[in-house]
């Protein structure tokens, strides 16, 4: 069995920070937690950075040319990352929090704002001087008097402009120029939020918080009169503000601003959720629009000027807006509050996540996208699971059972309890036609008929509250686990509905049914798993799992993270598609996979290792232990230097549920797992947001065989002189690299096909199904990569089947692709 899952995708949106467009604006990157997350809006597809920052990240950037990354987090660390390969190059520590961190225009340099300097830096290039030192500084500049809040370059890199909360902006060459002096741009009354130049560099644009937009221009002071005298004498030339402007947007303040110098648009975005765009000079405002409850943290614009791209921190939100047809190309928000429960649909295609915000998301296992949102429920979900007939069942804390349509996306039916009760747990039967809720306030199990809506039967059996509940596969019985410390088995669709209990030695947290029926796993609070024969009512075999989920250490734990109960359990586990494996998650920062039969730990997966989350740390520091307690729980608030931020809008008692800001250091806890039905990947709901591990990740950058002999030029010789097409793309399989096999691949002859395919080498023949379905994905040529596909499948065919286990994958590949194009051409 194959254990090197990898986490492919992270689903919250945007949490923090900037975000940046790839220099062809087609993608987009979104810094998620302590990771960064792309975009690819024109495919619509998405994927995670597999590099993890200590604490969240604060700010990204990519070089103009698109090659390296550059994220540091809340700390000052920085992480330099090589974008097209995605591995990573260099850590560094700024040892300061960096407020901004731009790329020149031609790339050679990058500035970073660390409080009140500004540090010049050169990127990093491979030059005929070797360098030891990755980065090396090339000058600091000081002069303002608060923190820099944006620096901007100008478009020949020679100059760059810094805006900073003293309300002041400053501009700087880069290298001393003959005739310049830093200047200081002051007229501001708040903080400045952005300055940036014109296009011709003969204007600069200053925007403050308070709404305020001055134009400066390098001239004569204007408004002043002179007589001919003084015409023949040069006067003397700065800086001037030669218009004012104010958005006047009901005193709602500027959060974040951009301009595109080359169709002159600034957008900003306001703390009421409202975002402007104007064109510049003239300041025509083109159109407001409210995206959003909360303020918007940031806001870019795309290199052509299309897109317009919002993140909103406090409700999770990313927008990206076509302002010239008026419309969102994504609008996508992840949840607000808590996940608790997860599933995948039956084809793996969907994954549906329930929260305490009492929202269902539904979405894209692929792309990793949320398709749609239902909010019907009015308290938290807590338990969502699919029928075979890919129907949603959901149960919430507002006491009603919703069963969902996902083709027609509503709610076609609610069953709720005769008294009012709040549902904790859910099970549906295979055909689909029963389904039972447990609930926290009663010791009964709800059964409902799916298609009349009624309540059929309340088996009552349980001293304590029903903790969870699982149906059979094949339908032949109903487990339960209970507070009681007894798992129960019903026989529901005999005569005599009994139950045969099985004792076990501490509260039961969760029960699951092997996929074969056959066996059942139970999880109980003192952290064991234990296996049992459901027909002779035998227990197989148990897992003490203790010491392998516990981990973590709290800010506000009296005791160490070894000696700690509360993490010593699991609360959620997911039988492995063929049943010989089991995973489980609880309140720790740990996903174990255990092998059934052995009762062996297989792997040991770690959600997260950000220090901005509680619990994710072994030791705690004693220096952050003060005589008021902890420093990161101590509420600094009241010290902010803005008077918005001092304002305390919490609401008197209250812990959690308000929308209001609080000093809270959310804690790491693992709240549902869901193997996926082929087996290649599973989900994880956790305090990060919906993790999903896959075994399908693509190697980047794998060469094979490479010798002195195999460069791109004798690939190109052997091609187009040689003529010699096989010789030609096992070569271009060697490097690796994409535009060469896309090259030889569409310069072979239809008619030569069969022969280049035939003598292909075994061992690229996965990575020739893998490249050929990305062309026919991505480029016009459908009938010429079909023929390529039928080729591979006449002349190896029966290796493919032997070795099916390593060509899994590509299979799939292959399988989606055949069913788009048939879908595409059965539209025509």
């Amino acid at each position: 069995m194959k254990v090197g899952f990898n986490v492919w995708v992270s689903l919250p949106f945007y949490c923090s920070g900037n975000l940046v467009f790839t220099p062809d604006g087609n993608s987009l990157l979104s810094p998620v937690g302590n990771k960064v997350t792309c975009f690819d809006l024109v495919n619509n597809k998405s994927f995670t950075f597999g590099f993890e920052h200590r604490k969240n990240i604060a700010r990204i950037a990519l070089s103009p040319q698109g090659t390296l990354l550059l994220s540091v987090d809340e700390d000052g660390r920085a992480i330099l990352t090589n974008f097209v390969r995605r591995t990573v190059l260099h850590h560094f520590n700024f040892k300061s929090v960096v407020h901004d961190i731009k790329f020149s225009s031609d790339g050679t340099h990058f500035a970073v704002a660390t409080g009140r300097k500004t540090e010049v830096w050169r990127t990093p290039s491979y030059t005929e001087e070797r360098e030891f030192a990755p980065f090396v500084k090339h000058r600091e500049y000081t002069g303002h008097f608060d923190s820099v809040n944006q620096i901007e370059w100008s478009g020949d890199s020679r100059f760059f402009i810094t805006s900073s909360k003293d309300l002041t902006a400053r501009v700087w060459s880069l290298n001393p120029a003959e005739g310049f002096v830093p200047t200081t741009l002051s007229s501001h009354k708040d903080s400045v939020v952005g300055a940036w130049f014109s296009k011709d560099q003969e204007k600069i644009y200053t925007c403050s918080r308070d709404g305020t937009l001055c134009e400066w221009q390098y001239t004569t002071k204007p408004g002043q009169e002179y007589d001919e005298e003084d015409m023949d004498q040069e006067q003397p030339e700065r800086w001037y503000v030669v218009n004012r402007n104010y958005f006047l947007q009901n005193n709602a303040k500027v959060k974040c601003a951009t301009f595109h110098k080359e169709s002159n648009l600034l957008v900003v975005g306001f703390s009421t959720g409202v975002f402007g765009l104007y064109e510049l000079p003239e300041f025509n405002m083109i159109h407001t629009l409210s995206i959003s409850q909360n303020g918007i943290d940031f806001v870019t614009i795309n290199a052509t000027g299309e897109w317009l791209a919002f993140g909103a921190s406090k409700l999770g939100q990313l927008l990206v807006w076509e302002w010239q047809s008026e419309s969102y190309v994504i609008k996508q928000q992840g949840h607000f509050d808590a996940m608790n429960a997860l599933t995948y649909s039956p084809d793996g295609q969907r994954i549906v996540t329930a929260a305490d915000d009492g929202r269902i998301k539904v979405w894209d296992a692929t792309s990793g996208f949320c398709i749609v949102t239902f909010t019907e429920h009015t308290a938290g979900v807590t338990a969502c699971q699919f029928s075979v007939r890919n129907l949603l069942f959901t149960a919430s804390l507002d006491g009603s059972v919703r069963a969902w349509d996902l083709i027609r996306y509503r709610n076609f039916k609610t069953f709720t309890a005769p008294s009012r009760l709040q549902f904790s747990s859910l099970a549906v039967d295979s055909s689909g036609e029963i389904v039972c809720a447990g609930s926290l306030d009663s010791f009964d199990i709800h059964l409902w008929n799916v298609q009349t809506g009624q309540l059929l039967e309340r088996l009552s059996g349980h001293d304590g509250p029903i903790s969870s509940l699982s149906f059979a596969p094949d339908g032949s019985s109903l487990v339960s686990g209970s507070w009681d410390r007894t798992v129960r088995i019903w026989s529901i669709f005999t005569r005599t509905q009994t139950s045969e209990p099985l004792q076990q030695q501490s509260d039961v947290l969760s029960v699951i049914h092997r996929p074969d029926s056959k066996q059942l796993t139970v999880s109980t609070l003192d952290g064991q798993l234990t296996f049992w024969d459901i027909e002779n009512a035998e227990q197989l075999g148990h897992i003490d799992g203790k010491k392998d989920i516990s981990g973590g250490r709290k800010a506000s734990d009296r005791m160490t993270a070894a000696n700690n109960p509360a993490t010593k359990h699991f609360n959620t586990i997911a039988y492995f598609a063929d049943g010989t494996c089991v995973l489980a998650g609880g309140n720790s920062k740990y996903i174990c996979l255990y092998d059934v039969t052995s009762g062996s730990l297989v792997k040991k997966f770690t959600v997260s290792v950000n220090l901005s989350i509680d619990g994710t740390q072994e030791f705690l520091n004693s220096k952050n232990l003060t005589e008021a307690g902890p420093m990161e729980l101590i509420d600094d608030q009241g010290e902010a230097s803005d008077l918005e931020d001092r304002i305390d809008r919490t609401l008197p008692g209250a812990s959690r549920g308000d929308m209001s800001a609080r000093k809270v250091c959310p804690e790491i806890r693992v709240t549902g797992i869901s193997f996926s039905p082929t087996g290649r990947s599973f989900a994880a709901a956790t305090t990060e947001g919906l993790l999903i591990y896959s075994l399908d990740n693509t190697m980047l950058f794998d060469p094979f065989d490479l010798d002195v002999d195999v460069t791109p030029a004798t690939t190109l010789y052997a091609l187009k002189e040689e003529k010699d097409y096989l010789k030609a793309l096992v070569m271009a399989f060697r490097l690796n690299e994409k535009y060469l096999i896309h090259q030889v691949y569409e310069s072979t002859p239809v008619d030569d096909v069969p022969f280049v395919v035939g003598g292909l080498p075994r061992v690229y023949l996965s990575r020739l199904l893998r490249f050929v379905t990305a062309f026919m994905e991505e480029g016009p040529h459908l009938e010429f990569g079909l023929v390529w596909v039928e080729v591979v499948f006449e002349s190896h065919g029966a290796w493919v089947k032997e070795n099916r286990a390593e060509c899994e994958s590509e299979m799939r590949r292959v399988v989606r692709c055949l069913k788009r194009v048939q879908n595409e051409v059965a539209r025509l």
